[in-house]
């Protein structure tokens, strides 16, 4: 039964509604937000409230506007160039960032993997437990680390007690509380994707290569794994993004030689009150996470559309 001219346009008005949905969304929240940022970026430092002179003024009208782009500069860019502070900064979150990813993905594979292969009577309470950490609240949680990893916290008073070291290991205000800190905290947004991606693995691919004489550990890597790299990705993904940019865990369990940008970035907004290269900074972080997302989302696309 073929459809009418009205039953087509009402699909189409149906499709063009449920995409429209998103990217409003993304227009509204993400966009808008992010033009924002830009224009105050190429803005000048000035005393006042705000602490910056606008470089379009849009009372002037067009010809106000033709002037202000004619004269346009992207110093506060060329800032963050000329000073290796921004660009050490940039590059040591990164660093932080890649290192912590990789080792709560270490930590949270054999978590998920455990869940995933749990009696199905367990699993709703072994999920329980891993979001049970978000009920008490995140600046409390990086606190309690802070007891824990400092000379006379309950760490190094459990390994004086078990006779494991001598002295009191300087943790505390180091890279490795950041690590620490970072896994602890985002382990959850890896375990739960990776989780989702495991649970739906078919069980008698695994049965089938047993038949066959393969090792367990073989199975693992040649089925296990490749199929579970979706929610890898995607794990990855949840816990790099938000490392890049953090602030709150280098701030209370790094030291003063902790270098990331989401420090630097705070430091320069509220001490130095620089809007305009602190707004510089957040646009190029932008972009260092976005750009990557973006370019790997079309490669996927294409391998895809390949495969298809």
């Amino acid at each position: 039964m073929e459809e009418t001219g009205l039953e087509k346009l009402e699909g189409k008005l149906g499709k063009w509604l449920v995409i429209s949905i998103p990217y409003a969304w993304l227009m509204l929240f993400f966009l808008v937000p992010f033009f924002i940022v830009f224009k105050i970026s190429l803005s000048h430092v000035a005393v006042s409230i705000p602490p910056y002179a606008p470089v379009f003024d849009w009372s002037a009208g067009w010809d106000g506007f033709k002037e202000a782009f004619s004269e346009l500069s992207f110093e506060n860019y060329v800032w963050l160039i000329e000073d290796d502070l921004y660009w050490r900064s940039y590059l040591s979150s990164v660093t932080i960032a890649a290192v912590s990813t990789f080792i709560t993905l270490l930590v949270g594979y054999p978590i998920a993997y455990g869940m995933a292969r749990s009696p199905k009577s367990w699993r709703p309470t072994l999920l329980m437990l891993v979001i049970l950490p978000f009920w008490t609240s995140f600046l409390i949680r990086v606190y309690a680390w802070i007891g824990i990893l400092k000379n006379e916290g309950l760490l190094n008073q459990l390994l004086l007690w078990v006779g494991v070291i001598d002295q009191p290991l300087s943790i505390l205000n180091t890279n490795t509380a950041v690590y620490i800190g970072i896994v602890y905290s985002y382990l959850p947004f890896l375990v739960l994707p990776l989780y989702a991606s495991l649970e739906k693995l078919d069980e008698s691919l695994l049965e089938a290569a047993q038949d066959l004489g393969c090792p367990p550990w073989k199975a693992f890597w040649t089925i296990t794994f490749p199929l579970s790299i979706p929610g890898v990705i995607a794990g990855c993904f949840l816990v790099f993004i938000p490392a890049v940019g953090e602030f709150v865990i280098p701030d209370l369990l790094g030291g003063s030689q902790t270098l990331m940008i989401g420090k630097t970035l705070w430091l320069e907004f509220f001490n130095n009150r620089d809007w305009p290269v602190s707004s510089a900074v957040a646009v190029v972080l932008l972009l260092i996470l976005v750009i990557p997302i973006v370019l790997f989302q079309r490669q996927q696309q294409k391998a895809s559309e390949k495969a298809a």
